[in-house]
């Protein structure tokens, strides 16, 4: 089945052909980061209309480089939440057009699941990873406004085990690379800057890790860093130092929370997906971390950890050759429980 997929969640435009016989065949993501830079974040309706203005040359393009002709799409599946409500009715409405015109199914994807599911993808007759994880497994989904810690029993049944009271981890990376002046976006430039800073020389506490439980909880770190900044010397070498410290207080974080999970779910792998999974230093923690338990911890290509279509069309794929779909009306949410999803069979 070969299957078009449409993201347009946030501020990046991704688009992408996946065919289940042959794996990912195409996809391709326009970044909108130049157009909210200057507003130091994204600005919805700003993203809205960029969407429109990109979304079909996208289309065409990525159906080119596939080498697949519009009428050979057999299914087509979007993103239809969490996410800007407007950004959302942008691909819902683009996909939905498509799907009726072609006379194929179509369905909205969740997408939060389609970076659960991203190391399972095969890319054009290869696996993403050597050897795909199988459920059961707990993810870690670090994306966006999302941390979470999910026990997937199978596809589409999902767990909730812990989550982010506050601010998730990426956007803890942004507004304190935000605060301490660095250029938008902040957080990969804070995690290039961290690399050059000294460990140990400001260590942040280790939010919620000294109670039991898996939520997270990220705010007061930010307000750390905000106070260890503001009585510095405001140095670039103690910039770096900062920014190391607050780094590593984020990855041992995650690593601790990740292990209760496992151990206490009594699954040997870990699955990390969304943007901040693919931070070096927070893989080679829980690389680490998951080999002396004599576990696993498996990641998607870094390519395929920030927002994209190819996600999108695979989770969709999935669903649609188990004969999910839905109706022809556009709709989004979003706010979306994926604990809610109905299982794929």
């Amino acid at each position: 089945m070969i299957v078009l997929g449409i993201e347009s969640s946030c501020d990046e435009t991704g688009v992408a052909v996946y065919d289940t016989a042959r794996g990912l065949r195409a996809h391709a993501v326009y970044s909108q980061v130049a157009l909210h830079a200057e507003y130091g974040g994204v600005v919805p309706e700003l993203a809205s209309r960029d969407h429109v203005r990109k979304l079909l040359p996208l289309v065409r393009q990525t159906l080119d480089e596939a080498g697949i002709a519009l009428r050979e799409v057999e299914g087509v599946a979007y993103t239809a939440g969490p996410g800007l409500v407007g950004a959302l009715l942008v691909g819902a409405g683009v996909a939905r057009a498509l799907a009726w015109a072609l006379e194929v199914p179509a369905i909205g994807v969740h997408h939060m699941e389609g970076h659960l599911l991203a190391p399972l993808m095969r890319i054009d007759g290869e696996a993403a990873m050597a050897a795909p994880p199988a459920p059961p497994f707990v993810a870690l989904l670090v994306s966006g406004g999302h941390t979470q810690l999910v026990h997937v029993e199978a596809i589409g049944r999902y767990r909730l085990l812990g989550e982010t009271l506050d601010d998730a981890a990426g956007e803890a990376f942004d507004k304190t690379a935000k605060l301490m002046g660095l250029p938008y976006p902040g957080g990969p430039e804070l995690a290039r800057l961290a690399g050059e800073g000294r460990p140990e020389r400001f260590r942040f506490a280790r939010p919620m890790t000294d109670r039991p439980g898996l939520d997270f909880s990220f705010s007061g770190l930010k307000t750390q860093v905000l106070l260890a900044w503001q009585r510095s010397d405001g140095s670039a070498a103690t910039r770096a130092d900062i920014a190391r410290g607050f780094e590593d207080a984020v990855v041992e974080t995650l690593a601790i929370k990740c292990l209760r999970a496992v151990e206490a779910t009594d699954v040997d792998t870990l699955v990390v997906a969304g943007g901040v999974g693919a931070n070096l230093r927070l893989r080679a923690a829980l690389d680490a971390a998951m080999r002396a338990r004599g576990g696993r911890v498996c990641f998607p290509p870094p390519a395929l950890c920030t927002d994209n279509g190819a996600m999108i069309a695979f989770a969709g794929a999935l669903r649609l050759e188990a004969g999910q779909h839905a109706d022809a009306a556009v709709q989004v949410r979003p706010r979306w429980d994926m604990t809610a999803l109905p299982a794929v069979a």
